[in-house]
């Protein structure tokens, strides 16, 4: 209890946080503002496409904003709904409804918190560049297909299979044509990419929606709204959960959970490369996020992450403490509590291009063509991840990356181990005539292997069985870096096909690891008990040499 309470503790925000609040609160304000004025139009969007709404997107942007920024572990980190988290909420809330949502999102809370006490925020870190690379334009992908119905002007199809809706939303536009709801989408993605480039400073994700809204009010174009918004959040409540949905739900919380931190810490690791002198504590950015979405859902929120764009943003504006990821969220409560009126005018075609101009800039292409480039297995993983959160969903596609690109890592680990013919004569103890030297080069053969002893080690072990005949064969066993199960019985396969054919086998060099895989297979215990495994390689000889001269093969030379 008292280690519990000692790990539980360490998750803590501490007085050096608070301290860095305190150093320079002017940048941090401003950096909070100006994050807010992004995240604004994003809390919506994602609220909207998620299918809760909007009040469950600016919901999420204030409370599980302010609870990660507080008890996170990062000073630069700003959370809040995403992307990722919508593509993978739709088919929850298609199947379980708001409730279920909701239900998900605390569950998946505590398993965030219980990974932190388990300290496993270090074991993101092993997730491949490629599998990353390829969940992001996957995203990209889903996110760009989602905004159709709203960007085309037409009533959502009822499907949680975004290609599905995709297709089925360009039919019903087919049919029934509505150019403003384009015009608007087209313009206000437009907008925001290009000034993008023209000038990063300004938020022109915020001035291009204002400017859609505007355009639309002066005119009076017939463009669908975001509808009225409670002026205010609502009372904290439990009315949601049902008990009997909890195993049910089991499966999608550890999705989502899986899915907050792998996108939480990945943010994090971004803003520690953008950040000067800056490091996050992963089990503590865990526990911040697991606290959000244990909290958020009680007011009518969805999921949350850590946000890589409102964070990068945070970083280049200045931010230096969780000051400013907290301003954010305070900056979105005030709107909530005064503007919620003007906000429910802005037009739906306005959210759907400030998220199709996300997903645009989601994508770095030069980043996946190198990617592509660099090898094989990289591409392989890349396009089978991206093509999965497509056809599947996210969290399976990333689960499916996983497991490709350790099978194939592991395959070429494997197959980088090597058998080599060694001479003896470095090895040889003692003085030997040329001729002396000659005749054990004829009767004994050395044989090194390089590299761990795995699954694939049967691609040369093989071949070794298949050697001349010799009278001893020597394998030495020091560079072999890691020995497995298959590895082993491969060895034991090839060991037992020398000795039929009447050889005498040895063995040198075994690492002390390395003795259990090899003992529990029954590897080396006849040879143990032949006294034919070595510490060394001139031991080896030397008893190779005895053995030859015993049978007769060397004549007239002084044993060792």
């Amino acid at each position: 209890m008292r280690a519990l309470r000692s790990r539980v503790l360490v998750l803590l925000p501490g007085r050096a946080d608070l301290l860095a609040m305190g150093r320079q609160p002017r940048r941090d304000l401003i950096a909070g503002l100006t994050v807010a004025v992004v995240a604004l139009p994003l809390a919506l969007g994602f609220g909207i496409s998620s299918g809760l709404g909007a009040a469950a997107g600016l919901t999420t942007a204030v409370i599980a904003g302010a609870l990660a920024a507080a008890f996170g572990g990062s000073n630069l980190q700003v959370s809040g709904p995403t992307g990722a988290m919508t593509v993978v909420l739709v088919p929850i809330m298609h199947a379980h409804g708001a409730n279920g949502v909701l239900t998900v999102g605390l569950m998946a809370g505590l398993i965030l918190i219980g990974l932190a006490v388990a300290r496993a925020g270090q074991y993101m870190a092993f997730v491949p560049a490629s599998v990353v690379e390829g969940f992001t334009l996957g995203i990209a992908c889903v996110i760009g297909l989602q905004q159709l119905p709203a960007a085309l002007g037409v009533e959502k199809p009822d499907s949680d299979q975004v290609v599905v809706l995709a297709a089925r939303s360009v039919g019903e536009f087919v049919q029934q044509p509505n150019w403003t709801a384009v015009a608007i989408t087209v313009g206000v993605a437009a907008l925001i990419l290009i000034g993008g480039r023209w000038r990063p400073s300004l938020p022109f994700s915020l001035l291009a929606v204002v400017a859609g809204t505007v355009l639309v009010e002066a005119t009076g174009l017939n463009a669908a709204r975001i509808g009225t918004l409670p002026s205010g959040l609502s009372a904290p409540s439990l009315g949601f959960l049902d008990l009997s949905t909890l195993s049910t739900l089991a499966g999608p919380a550890v999705a989502i959970a899986a899915l907050a931190a792998l996108e939480s810490l990945l943010s994090a690791a971004v803003a520690d490369g953008m950040g000067v002198s800056h490091k996050h504590d992963p089990d503590r950015e865990l526990f911040g996020q697991g606290l959000a979405n244990l909290v958020t859902p009680l007011f009518g929120g969805v999921p949350a992450t850590g946000a890589i764009a409102r964070t990068a943003v945070n970083v280049r504006t200045g931010a230096g403490s969780r000051l400013a990821a907290l301003v954010h969220a305070a900056v979105l409560a005030a709107i909530v509590y005064t503007a919620a009126p003007l906000v429910g005018r802005i037009p739906l075609a306005a959210l759907a291009g400030v998220l199709l101009a996300t997903a645009v800039r989601m994508v770095e292409v030069g980043s996946v063509r190198a990617m592509a480039r660099a090898t094989r297995s990289d591409a392989v993983v890349l396009a089978l991840t991206a093509i999965a959160t497509l056809a599947l969903d996210l969290v399976k596609a990333v689960l499916l990356g996983l497991i490709v690109a350790g099978a194939l890592a592991l395959r070429a680990v494997a197959r980088s181990a090597s058998v080599r013919q060694m001479p003896l004569h470095p090895d040889l103890p003692g003085d030997h005539t040329q001729e002396e030297r000659a005749l054990l080069d004829e009767h004994i053969v050395a044989y090194r292997i390089d590299g761990p002893l795995l699954f694939a080690a049967h691609r040369f072990l093989l071949e070794l069985s298949e050697v001349a005949h010799m009278s001893v064969v020597i394998l030495r066993m020091s560079a072999v870096t890691a020995i497995d199960a298959s590895g082993a019985l491969v060895l034991k396969d090839a060991i037992e096909k020398l000795q039929h054919r009447g050889m005498i086998v040895l063995i040198s060099g075994i690492r002390p690891g390395h003795h259990r895989p090899l003992d529990a297979l029954d590897v080396i215990d006849r040879l143990r008990q032949s006294d034919r495994v070595f510490a060394t390689t001139p031991e080896a000889i030397a008893a190779a040499r005895t053995h030859l001269h015993d049978t007769g093969i060397l004549l007239d030379q002084p044993s060792p």
